[in-house]
């Protein structure tokens, strides 16, 4: 016990660096915005089209431009100033919200107005998300870039678990249009806090052709086996299981015959396990031996709850799997974002991270059309059940057929200069 409380204890210890402690006040208060939008957004959809293909199509678009641009953000996010890039970036998806509140304020919006809005907002976090990510370990170092990350996937989860019950709220008594307008606002507090903070970025040089560099990354990734691996099982929870949360509202009213009260209760269950998940359990995995081991159980575990939430007809009972299955996913998503820093050379920080984001969170165009097909013909639990059995068969096949994952110890770097030794020690398949 006092083991697991001293690890909990030292989660903690890079809030001591002012930088990173401002930048994540900052983004506290962003995030909350951003989850009352993703709600609101969802249940405007659902509203206007009472279509899980509408959803699917929000979804796509929204992730399509990591999948175009992504590989040529991950060389922009090397080559370029990472807090102005992050600063532009805030900015525009404020005026995007803004713009979205307008319209349904007016009564003018319909259903092309967000799927255009929601492509654009796409094509900001295709270069934001690489950006956001890889600025964490400029403003920790890589000593402490695996911790800044499990501290900023617990300001998302709280975002993820507040955001979606105020959103609720918000719907419900208020109308969509507050909680787009909120949204906006708060990315005043983030771009604040961008422009008080001094970072230290190692940059790429501008020789040798944007294309060069996108190919040297991707070089890396082939000679690395362990990458790979950590890629897969990002690849397994976010297409068959985080991209099932754009499809609550479906899930809110054709399966528990509710509203936009009970899509935030949904939400907010999710981020309540996430949030445990982030603060107790991802720390305690940072800790773990057999590193490859514990990432398949998080996702078996994942896969189970998945299958347990398709077969509930209660909302009671569908929010405790949520609940439950929620606390896994941080633990696989932040282990693997805090690896593949720890295991990338300094100057390729941006492509690595653009990478591993395309194909986990770009591939979701893909997974939204592929839970939408299902959904359509068997229902949306019939959708979550295929998603929950595959999850559990990614995670099965990872660990059996790559037999050094399963023994591989993670490497702990002492200081940014040595992640190209952390990355070479990674065994062989």
């Amino acid at each position: 016990m006092t083991t697991i409380i001293r690890t909990l204890r030292d989660s903690f210890t890079p809030l001591r660096l002012p930088n990173l402690r401002t930048y994540l006040i900052g983004q506290a208060i962003s995030l909350l915005g951003t989850w009352m939008q993703v709600t609101a957004q969802g249940w405007l959809v659902w509203e206007l089209s009472k279509s899980e293909v509408a959803l699917g199509i929000v979804s796509m678009l929204g992730s399509l431009p990591l999948l175009l641009f992504g590989l040529w953000a991950g060389v922009w996010v090397d080559r370029l100033d990472r807090r102005k890039i992050l600063i532009g970036t805030q900015a525009s998806a404020m005026i995007l919200a803004f713009i979205l509140a307008a319209l349904v304020f007016s009564n003018t919006v319909q259903l092309w107005h967000v799927y255009v809005l929601s492509f654009l907002l796409g094509c900001v976090g295709a270069i934001d998300f690489p950006a956001q990510q890889a600025f964490l370990g400029d403003l920790s170092g890589m000593t402490g870039v695996r911790k800044a990350i499990v501290l900023n996937a617990m300001i998302l989860q709280t975002g993820r678990m507040l955001g979606p019950a105020l959103a609720g709220f918000v719907v419900g008594a208020l109308g969509a249009a507050l909680a787009f307008f909120l949204n906006g606002v708060s990315f005043i507090a983030v771009i604040i806090s961008l422009i008080i903070v001094r970072s230290h970025q190692v940059r790429s040089p501008r020789g040798g052709g944007q294309l060069k560099a996108v190919l040297d990354g991707l070089r890396f990734i082939k000679q690395q086996p362990r990458v790979q691996d950590l890629i897969l099982f990002a690849v397994c929870i976010t297409f068959f299981g985080i991209s099932l949360f754009g499809f609550f509202p479906a899930l809110a009213a054709d399966v528990l015959h509710g509203d936009a009260q009970t899509l935030g209760l949904l939400l907010a269950s999710s981020g309540l396990g996430a949030l445990l998940g982030a603060t107790i359990v991802a720390p305690l995995a940072q800790t773990a031996q057999r590193i490859g081991r514990m990432l398949g159980l998080a996702a078996l575990w994942v896969g189970v709850g998945w299958i347990a939430v398709s077969l509930s007809r209660v909302l009671p009972l569908t929010m405790l799997c949520i609940f439950l299955l929620s606390i896994g996913t941080p633990t696989v998503m932040t282990t693997v974002n805090g690896l593949l820093q720890v295991l990338a050379p300094p100057k390729m920080r941006g492509r690595l991270l653009s990478a591993y984001i395309i194909v986990s969170f770009g591939i979701q165009p893909l997974a939204a059309l592929f839970i939408g097909f299902f959904a359509s013909r068997l229902g949306i639990a019939g959708a979550i059940m295929i998603d929950g059995i595959a999850i559990m068969l990614g995670a099965t096949l990872l660990l059996t057929l790559r037999p050094a994952l399963r023994s591989w110890v993670a490497p702990r770097p002492s200081d940014e200069t040595n992640s190209d030794k952390a990355a070479a020690s990674s065994e062989p398949a």
